[in-house]
C-alpha cells in the first residue's frame, strides 16, 4: 500500500471517527437537554412541597394557638364553676341558718300561744 493509499484510509477511519463522535455529542447534549428539564421538574415540585410543608405549619400553629385559648377558657369556666359551687353552697348553708331561724321562731310562738300569750 502506498503512502497516500495509507493516508487516505487513515482520513476515513478519522472522518468515520469524527462521525461517530458528533453523534454521541448529539445524544450527550439530548440526554444533558433531558436531565435539566428533569431537574428543574423536581426543582418545581419540591418548591410545591415546601410551601405545603409552610402552609401545614402556620395551620398547626393557629391550630396551637386555638387550642391553647380554649384550654384557658375551660379553665376559666372551672375556676368559675369552683367559685359557684363555694357560693351555692354558701346559700345553702344561710339557707338552712335562716330554716333553723324560722322554725325557733314558730316553736316560741307557739309556746307563746299555749301559754295564754305569757312571756
Amino acid at each position: 500500500m502506498s503512502e497516500l493509499d495509507e493516508l487516505r484510509h487513515r482520513v476515513d477511519a478519522l472522518e468515520g471517527e469524527v462521525e461517530r463522535l458528533r453523534e454521541e455529542n448529539a445524544a450527550t447534549r439530548t440526554l444533558a437537554s433531558m436531565a435539566d428539564r428533569d431537574v428543574a421538574e423536581m426543582r418545581t415540585s419540591l418548591r410545591a412541597h415546601t410551601q405545603t410543608l409552610n402552609a401545614l405549619r402556620e395551620t398547626q400553629l393557629e391550630q396551637g394557638r386555638a387550642v391553647q385559648g380554649i384550654a384557658e377558657a375551660v379553665g376559666g369556666l372551672i375556676a368559675g364553676q369552683a367559685a359557684l359551687a363555694d357560693a351555692v353552697a354558701g346559700l345553702t348553708a344561710g339557707q338552712a341558718e335562716m330554716l333553723e331561724q324560722l322554725r325557733r321562731l314558730t316553736a316560741d310562738r307557739d309556746r307563746h300561744d299555749d301559754d295564754g300569750g305569757k312571756p
